[in-house]
């Protein structure tokens, strides 16, 4: 398509924060308590934090954004890069329609400048809408749905695009900036799905945020990339995508923008999304189990999606990516968190038996992806009596009822107080449900809560 680029940053630079509509304005105050909140306890419940926030502390660079938990500040690149990974960490952000991560690869870039520059809550929530709404786009632009067909990680694929959008917002650049951002973006996307279950997969988020964040830094001063980059030979489109890419639906950009309609999924529970189905499922049976010692086999049926076949995940943070662990947790438990994904845990004799006995049945005919998946789960007993269910999606999936406010701020403060004191995670969940009004200052003084200091 002619002159997509131009047509798509034309739009994109027209959406100021006057567009916002009140229903965004909410979401985007979720998304912000919500992406703090995971990542402050990220820091603490994960071991990939601490090493990357290492490393950023011994790089050096200006003292000018917060690193979330680790107590101090670095260049707002750095700290978009250490953040945006502890805000991925535990798997514990929204889940997006298509399937994506849009809070750890937008937030930590929206706040490393926001925090830097002095700027307001309004224009981080405008430009926090934004990025997400550009990654939503190119993901429904795509046609890449179903996860037999995914070949890169979403969020290293679009989420470079979506930061260089939130923070071109926050620079101010013009429709011609924006094209050469984008431009610079498009040649930094990319993430390798076999890393999923290491601490690899943290960084695709961080380094999206990061390296989105710096393209529009870039650009801000002149540095030029190829501004019809979605749209050249060799360009964005034909390099990561087919001859299937939707552009008119990428041009549908902007209100009442996609935080809204069709929105995200509120996690629950702390692993990848497709698990929350067998976990729904595990915790319906559990109340059926009056001893789970009395499980002789567990029966699972579900989509292929090959990379959650872990039938002995090598530790607890590759638990979050399996069937089978999930399911284990979910029975055993009768609850699954943040705690269940420790390698303590993991290596638990029950689990360790429990994991023995479930067989798993991937099929084809079950679609691969979240909006029409299902699985069927049966758990037979002792005395060979059966029980057994089918769950289509947990709660707070897309047409089902969302995760009251009152539930989802329970989930919180369950993660701020992992570092915070009361006081201090009631302050910040004081600021962040006012996020869109808050001055320079009030970010700064939310950032310098959750640094974390001694």
């Amino acid at each position: 398509m002619q002159q997509a680029t131009e047509k798509l940053c034309e739009r994109i630079v027209a959406v100021t924060s006057d567009d916002l509509t009140d229903d965004a304005v909410q979401r985007a105050r979720q998304l912000f308590l919500d992406g703090l909140a995971v990542a402050v306890a990220g820091t603490i419940q994960e071991e990939p934090p601490s090493i990357l926030a290492a490393h950023a502390r011994e790089m050096g660079g200006i003292e000018a954004s917060t690193v979330i938990g680790f107590d101090f500040k670095t260049n707002p690149v750095q700290a978009a890069y250490v953040n945006g990974s502890s805000m991925h960490v535990l798997d514990f952000e929204p889940m997006w329609s298509p399937a994506n991560h849009q809070v750890s690869t937008s937030l930590p870039a929206v706040l490393a400048l926001a925090e830097y520059r002095g700027l307001s809550g309004r224009e981080a929530a405008t430009a926090l809408v934004k990025g997400i709404e550009m990654m939503g786009w190119l993901r429904e632009a795509s046609r890449q749905i179903d996860i037999k067909i995914i070949r890169f990680h979403p969020p290293g694929m679009v989420g470079p695009m979506g930061a260089a959008v939130a923070a071109g917002h926050l620079l101010g650049l013009t429709v011609e900036q924006l094209r050469w951002a984008i431009g610079i973006a498009a040649s930094r996307c990319g993430s390798v799905q076999a890393n999923t279950g290491t601490m690899t997969k943290s960084t695709h988020c961080g380094l999206a945020a990061s390296l989105g964040l710096d393209a529009a830094l870039l650009a801000a001063r002149g540095f030029t990339g190829n501004a019809d980059v979605l749209e050249s030979h060799r360009g964005y489109v034909e390099m990561f995508f087919d001859e299937n890419f939707d552009y008119e639906a990428m041009l549908r950009y902007g209100p009442p923008f996609r935080v809204v309609t069709p929105g995200y999924a509120i996690k629950m529970f702390p692993s990848q999304f497709a698990t929350h189905f067998v976990i729904t499922a595990a915790l319906e049976l559990h109340e059926k189990i009056d001893d789970p010692a009395r499980i002789k086999a567990v029966r699972l049926t579900t989509p292929v999606m090959e990379y959650i076949d872990r039938p002995k995940p090598l530790t607890g943070l590759a638990g979050k990516f399996s069937w089978q662990y999930t399911t284990a947790c979910a029975l055993l438990d009768g609850k699954v968190t943040m705690e269940s994904f420790e390698d303590g845990k993991r290596f638990s004799p029950a689990v360790e038996s429990l994991l023995d006995k479930i067989d798993l049945d991937m099929r084809d005919d079950i679609p691969g992806f979240f909006e029409e998946m299902y699985v069927e789960m049966e758990v037979e007993l002792d005395d060979g009596s059966v029980v057994g269910t089918r769950c289509d999606g947990p709660r707070g999936k897309w047409g089902t009822p969302p995760i009251t406010i009152e539930e989802h701020l329970v989930k919180v403060r369950d993660c701020l107080s992992t570092r915070l004191s009361e006081r201090d995670r009631d302050r910040v969940i004081e600021l962040g449900s006012n996020f869109e009004a808050l001055s320079g200052g009030e970010i700064a003084e939310v950032m310098s809560i959750v640094r974390c200091a001694a």
